[in-house]
Order: structure tokens, then C-alpha cells, then sequence
């Protein structure tokens, strides 16, 4: 299982589109990166299928953690025909899941800056954001995870991005948490009769 440090930032349509130009220059441009995908919430793990449609593959992953609790997140994933999405959602959903689902479609771009993968990105429930990334060895030190953290600060620092802190994030998914399954339990009570 990879170890991959990630960190967040939430911004306006304005700085999204400042920093996409300032890392068309700086950066290396990995491309367009758009996905649509279906979250499962479980209590201490983030189960995801991800149909990627801008290169038309697919995969499931697992963190062995959850946004919010920490920036190192233990993951393990492999490829699936992208054909095989809905199938792999039907089973997870069959398996006990389907209250924990979310759905989600992200306009994603992709960037190499400094060693740091930045996905500038777009949904509808996080709006105009980013993440940053380093992916690291399953046995990475502390040391090393430490410094990731680092790099990816100082990366975000240089771009005028400032990163959501753990309680910032924490407080944004219990909020998006509430309101999914708010949304979930009015789609599910019987009309009115007028």
C-alpha cells in the first residue's frame, strides 16, 4: 500500500483561474483529468470508483483514512475496465454501502510542479479547489512524511495558495456529510398530497 500525502485548498473561480494560468507557465501540464465519481463515506476509510473519462480507464481505491484526518493516507488501488464502473458500484451499494454514497463529477486538470501533483479542480460540492500531492513509499518514515508536508507547503506558498488546515477540512466533510444525507433521507419521504 502506496502512502500518499494530500493536502486541500478551497478558493474562488478567480484564483482557480490565476493559479491554472500561473501553472501553465511554471509547471509541467499533465493535461485534463476529468472524472466521474462515486465515493463510499465508511467510518474511518474512503472507498471510491472512479470512471477517469478524459483517458477512459477506471479503478477502485481505498484510503485507510478519511479527509480530515490527517494529510498521510494509507491507499491501495488497481485498475478496472471502465465498463465495469457501474457493476463495481452495484456491488459495493449490495454489500451494505449505499448509504454511504456520494456522487460526484470533477473538471480536473493535472500538474507536476517541484516534484508536488497538483489537481486544480471543479465540483459541485467543493467548487473551485485544488489538491496537492506526494506519493510515497508504504514504508515511508515519519521524517519523510514530515517532509512531504513540507514541500507540498512550500509549493502551495509560491503559488499564493493557501491550504486548508485538518479542522477546516474536517468541519467541511461533516458539513457536506449532514447535507448529503439530509438530501438523501427528503428524496426518500413520500409527497405531499395537496
Amino acid at each position: 500500500m502506496a502512502v500518499e500525502i494530500e493536502m486541500r485548498a478551497r478558493f474562488d473561480k478567480e484564483t482557480h483561474d490565476q493559479l491554472v494560468a500561473l501553472l501553465m507557465e511554471k509547471a509541467e501540464d499533465l493535461g485534463q483529468d476529468d472524472k466521474h465519481i462515486y465515493f463510499f463515506v465508511l467510518p474511518d476509510q474512503l472507498l471510491k470508483v472512479t470512471d477517469n473519462k478524459s483517458a477512459g480507464t477506471a479503478k477502485i481505491t481505498l484510503k485507510n483514512s478519511k479527509i480530515g484526518q490527517g494529510s498521510a493516507f494509507g491507499e491501495t488501488e488497481f485498475p478496472i475496465a471502465q465498463q465495469d464502473v457501474a457493476a463495481a458500484v452495484e456491488v459495493f451499494n449490495a454489500l451494505g454501502f449505499q448509504e454511504a454514497m456520494h456522487e460526484a463529477f470533477n473538471f480536473r486538470r493535472n500538474f507536476n510542479f517541484k516534484g508536488i501533483e497538483i489537481a486544480v479542480k471543479w465540483s459541485e460540492a467543493w467548487g473551485y479547489h485544488a489538491e496537492f500531492e506526494r506519493l510515497l513509499t508504504d514504508d515511508a518514515t515519519a521524517a519523510a512524511k514530515d517532509e512531504a508536508v513540507a514541500e507540498i507547503t512550500d509549493v502551495a506558498d509560491e503559488l499564493g495558495v493557501t491550504l486548508m488546515t485538518e479542522d477546516e477540512l474536517a468541519a467541511f466533510t461533516a458539513a457536506f456529510e449532514a447535507a448529503e444525507q439530509a438530501r438523501k433521507e427528503a428524496d426518500q419521504s413520500p409527497a405531499e398530497i395537496h
